[in-house]
């Protein structure tokens, strides 16, 4: 289809010299072909039993109007009630390879698009001019949740609060006034070409994501070029800073930070951070990249191992005057990175036995699957290498294990399973439940040898898939004392299917725990809770639209191994009397509030004087948590959150030059900066509970 047409200005006030529109997208043959492939294979080979019927036409016609304008900036109430017409059609031509619909809202939403952003490029400095940072009024903090605009000049009063929004932040972030208005004009011309280069399999990819979303949040079309990008990332072989990244509205979204990779070891990026800006070289200029494509994002961050990359990033919640810049040299991730580590650190409290304690690390569950399937006898993977740590640690008369798991988004299920039999005698490690009801199982099938001393796994937030896997075995088996935050809950399995044109990721199985009960949605839950300052309501499976529900099937018989639920309350009674007289704790308890108090804030003041007060505030706020456990640990207050980061810098220097000898922690001994209070803590449970069962044994014994 082909579209000429003279656009008059509807923004601001202000007109706008007139823009030609031309756009010539339209469905190919092949797209039509995929379309209908793409609903046959959802509706036959998804793990849930769905129909693409009326109802879901109606989902699937909100979704793809959202996606497409996420931020409700474009699109007036009054279109979206002219789509309607479709709302329970699109099954009905989705089944016919019909695309049209598609095409002609993609149209619609081009145009507003176009218009309004040749409005506010053309218009930037008037309408700046004409900003008043002394009147009393405020912004949606998130902007996805309010409803579509009733008419154009609501809009319009949109625009002026967001580009009011904008100018203030780089006002507080002391951007030289000059460069305020370039710099905006560039970011939004940078949207418009971005938006002019939008051709038929993007438009097709976005319709397509938006029904295979319907059926849940990993069910997805790959383009060509995205499932091109998808065999590098399985393989393992991308140059890049090691870092997941997904759309999110009109920012990208670092979803996880690959543990051992160039952002983990060379920065602080963290899960659930936006990118704004990317910049190439040590010196290059930073490229806007607020409203780009996915793609197009990695391609800016993606390059040659041993080149620099610099990023600005913004915390979730998308306060750009909280921007912080990172700078990362790009490197391939290597195996030897990832693989486990172990370190002793001794418990010497007063009122019990010391105890050695070995700490394991698994940053990954990881096999390397071409000397694998070569056949290679010294072929590297996480057992392996967990098992030979195992033995060291016995060796050097440890009297007991911690397994660390916070990070570890997962990787081999065969190594989750054997890795499970390193620690228990045989049996069945997990459930997997495919279409129609099938389930099997998986697990050591033969009794061998095991670690039989004991164990806590730690987990947190960001650990998925293989890791809940692991760790509910062992909880399950009671093989393991699990502490730590709620796991991820991702527990469903993924394949691909080729289609006419891309790939259909889609859902094939669900995991189950032997006790029966899923690990999706739910995750794991930590026999004792550590706090956290991951949101759950912005990380994880149950954050996720339309993630499949926790359930349960029969159980497994299984044996079990401990005494953990006969000393699991003293336990915790133990770990609560410790924690609620340790500065750490405190700390992140009183980070997590003032975090979660900040968040809630469901509007943001564009009065330029209240802005800054609220800036100050949170600031006094933050550095008086940070006091508070300083002066609990005989450290001197700051007078700066400044004084914090350049201590931390010091420190991080320092420590790049330490060595990884064994750590002593307890009461009469000096901790050790490498040894975070979690793992402390956890080995002072770890302790309690060899101290405990010895006694429960005894009586047992006596009996």
């Amino acid at each position: 289809m082909t579209i000429s047409k003279t656009l008059a200005t509807l923004g601001a006030g202000v007109l706008l010299s007139s823009v030609t529109f031309a756009s010539e997208l339209a469905p190919t043959t092949q797209q039509t072909w995929t379309l209908r492939a793409l609903v046959t294979e959802l509706e036959e080979n998804h793990y849930i039993d769905r129909r693409y019927n009326d109802a879901m036409s109606a989902d699937h016609l909100g979704t793809y109007l959202e996606r497409l304008d996420p931020s409700h900036l474009y699109f007036t109430a009054a279109d979206v009630a002219e789509f309607q017409r479709y709302a329970t059609r699109l099954d009905d031509l989705g089944r016919q390879g019909e695309l049209s619909p598609a095409f002609e809202i993609f149209d619609q939403y081009e145009r507003r698009a176009t218009e309004r952003l040749e409005d506010v490029i053309t218009n930037m400095a008037s309408i700046l001019g004409q900003l008043d940072f002394d009147r009393d009024e405020y912004i949606d903090s998130d902007p996805t949740e309010r409803d579509w605009a009733a008419d154009v000049p609501e809009l319009d009063d949109r625009w002026r609060k967001r580009l009011k929004n904008q100018v203030l932040a780089l006002r507080l972030a002391e951007k030289d006034p000059e460069e305020i208005a370039p710099t905006l004009v560039k970011r939004y011309e940078n949207q418009r070409n971005r938006l002019s280069q939008y051709n038929e399999q993007d438009v097709f990819a976005v319709y397509a994501n938006a029904l295979t979303s319907q059926f849940d949040p990993h069910t997805s079309y790959f383009s060509p070029r995205r499932a091109e990008n998808f065999d590098i990332d399985m393989r393992l072989s991308l140059e890049g800073i090691g870092a997941v990244l997904q759309n999110e509205d009109e920012y990208v979204k670092v979803v996880r930070v690959v543990p051992a990779g160039p952002a983990d070891k060379q920065s602080d990026l963290k899960a659930a951070e936006l990118i704004i800006a990317v910049g190439q070289g040590k010196a290059g200029p930073m490229t806007d990249v607020i409203g780009w494509r996915l793609d197009d994002v990695v391609d800016l961050v993606r390059g040659k191992k041993g080149t620099v990359v610099r990023l600005d990033v913004i915390p979730a919640a998308g306060r750009a005057d909280e921007a912080r810049r990172l700078t990362i040299t790009r490197n391939e991730v290597q195996l030897e990175e990832q693989a486990a580590q172990s370190k002793i650190i001794e418990i010497n409290d007063l009122d019990s036995t010391p105890r050695k304690v070995g700490v394991i690390d698994i940053p990954a569950f990881y096999l390397d699957f071409e000397a694998y399937r070569k056949g290679d006898p010294d072929f590297r993977s996480t057992t392996r290498d967990v098992a030979k740590l195992v033995n060291e640690l016995n060796e050097a008369g440890v009297d007991g294990l911690v397994i660390d798991l916070r990070g570890n988004g997962g990787g081999s299920l065969r190594e989750a399973n054997e890795l499970t039999g390193l620690f228990i005698e045989y049996g069945p490690t997990v459930q997997i439940r495919g279409t129609g009801s099938r389930v099997w199982r998986d697990g050591k099938r033969r009794r061998g040898p095991y670690y039989d001393g004991p164990v806590a796994i730690m987990i947190d937030r960001l650990s998925a898939s293989a890791s809940e896997i692991f760790a509910g075995a062992l909880q399950d088996y009671g093989r393991a004392i699990v502490v730590g935050d709620r796991s991820f809950g991702k527990g469903t399995v993924q394949t691909l299917l080729d289609l006419p044109e891309g790939q259909l990721k889609i859902t094939e199985s669900k995991f189950y725990r032997i006790s029966g009960d899923s690990t999706q949605h739910r995750g794991v839950i930590p026999d004792i809770r550590y706090p956290s300052l991951l949101q759950h309501d912005e990380i994880g499976e149950s954050s996720l639209d339309k993630a499949l529900d926790w359930d349960r099937i029969a159980p497994v018989r299984h044996k079990d191994y401990g005494v953990v639920d006969a000393i699991l309350p003293t336990l915790v009674a133990k770990h609560t009397e410790r924690a609620n007289a340790d500065p750490d704790f405190q700390y992140i308890w009183d980070q997590k509030a003032l975090a979660e108090k900040i968040r809630g804030a469901e509007v943001l003041p564009l009065n330029e004087a209240e802005r800054i007060a609220q800036r100050t505030s949170q600031e006094i706020q933050y550095l008086a948590v940070e006091n508070a456990r300083r002066q609990a640990k005989g450290l001197d207050a700051l007078a700066s959150l400044d004084d914090l980061v350049n201590e931390e810098d010091e420190l991080a220097d320092v420590n790049s030059d330490s060595g990884g000898n064994p750590s002593s922690i307890g009461d009469d001994a000096e901790e050790d900066e490498d040894v975070d209070a979690l793992i402390t803590e956890t080995a002072r449970i770890l302790t309690d509970a060899i101290n405990l069962s010895g006694q429960v044994m005894a009586r047992a014994d006596s009996r």
